[in-house]
């Protein structure tokens, strides 16, 4: 049997939000870019589209959502047409490290529960490519997996064997000497404790009846194996987990 990625896995549970630190990381981003309705925002690793739509809807912006898996990119488009957001709302399919997109096209690049994924040169490459096309003045929201403690290679992996995908997350330090290193300047953090897998994380981002069907699929004989591991694994040896929410900014040519 073909082991399924994390992400995916839970979004076939009914899943909508597959971010470390849940609607709670993501909000904390959003406050940092101001955005409205003049903003042009790129959301790279969109998924299924689900901060797409609720940004659109929020701030009436522009967005493009980039994505490299093409069942989810579908959804998303789907999901627009039904919210009728097609005006503001492109989907296309692509890869963060050769973004195909000009220099400084955007104010605002969004990037969430991805880099953790990519090994260190392509971290490296695709901030760059983000750097690149954003605007002067614009910012990066990076949304990814940090430790509590020291680095633990263990648990790197015990979380790569849970999830089915090979990750190296950063220790928090590391992570904004990265941003830097690619250019960007006047980068804030924040970290928290992971709510993709816990009970009351569930219930905060997917709302009661959301959390219930998705415990409800998850339970059935088809998915019971590894919706328990994914379970026990960040309520127990995954507490040492955090999720580190990142603004970094390209400055204007004239600042220092």
């Amino acid at each position: 049997m073909k082991k399924e990625a994390g992400h995916q896995f839970l979004a076939k549970l009914g899943k909508k939000r597959l971010r470390p630190g849940g609607i709670a990381g993501t909000s904390w981003l959003l406050h940092q870019a101001k955005i409205n309705q003049e903003t042009l925002v790129l959301e790279v690793a969109c998924n299924m589209g689900t901060t797409a739509i609720e940004l659109v809807k929020t701030y009436g912006c522009h967005l493009i959502g980039l994505d490299s898996d093409k069942s989810a990119l579908q959804k998303a488009r789907d999901r627009a047409k039904q919210e009728n957001l097609d005006s503001l709302l492109e989907f296309v399919y692509g890869n963060a490290v050769h973004l195909p997109f000009e220099d400084n096209s955007f104010d605002v690049v969004i990037n969430e529960a991805m880099l953790t994924m990519l090994h260190p040169n392509a971290k490296q490459k695709a901030i760059s490519e983000y750097y690149r096309v954003l605007k002067p003045g614009g910012i990066l929201l990076t949304h990814d997996v940090t430790f509590l403690k020291a680095k633990d290679k263990t648990l790197i992996t015990q979380l790569s064997e849970t999830i089915n995908v090979n990750v190296s997350p950063l220790y928090d330090k590391d992570w904004i000497n990265l941003f830097k290193s690619c250019g960007f300047r006047g980068v804030f953090y924040q970290t928290g404790k992971m709510s993709l897998m816990s009970p009351l994380g569930m219930v905060r981002d997917e709302g009661p009846l959301g959390a219930i069907r998705i415990i409800k699929n998850g339970l059935k004989t088809e998915n019971r194996q590894q919706f328990f591991k994914m379970f026990q694994f960040f309520n127990q040896v995954g507490k040492k987990l955090s999720y580190i929410v990142v603004a970094s900014k390209k400055m204007e040519e004239n600042d220092e």
